[in-house]
């Protein structure tokens, strides 16, 4: 079972990045989500799943998987682009689009 080792993204009901900051490593899925007849609810019998293990480090992360033999991947996280605003911006005389309320 191949485990994957990476840092989450901020959620979007969150202005701040807490809860980044930390790798995690789950397991991906061995089998399919089935959906339970009777109340519709889909479950898995695969308990691996249900796993996720928190780190402070990549290498710690990965000499984990390496001391315990799961085979894993590392997915490196995307590069936050910031966008330089000033609030001044909003009224330029030389502004490309039109300003209104």
């Amino acid at each position: 079972m191949l485990a994957r080792i990476y840092k989450p993204a901020k959620t979007a009901m969150q202005s701040g990045r807490a809860n980044t900051k930390e790798w995690l490593l789950e397991y991906d899925q061995e089998q399919a989500r089935r959906i339970e007849p009777i109340m519709g609810w889909t479950s898995s019998s695969d308990m691996r799943s249900q796993i996720r293990l928190e780190f402070d480090t990549k290498e710690e992360a990965v000499q984990y998987c390496q001391r315990h033999g799961i085979p894993y991947k590392v997915v490196e996280p995307k590069e936050r682009r910031l966008h330089k605003k000033a609030y001044a911006d909003n009224f330029r005389f030389d502004r490309v689009q039109t300003w209104t309320h």
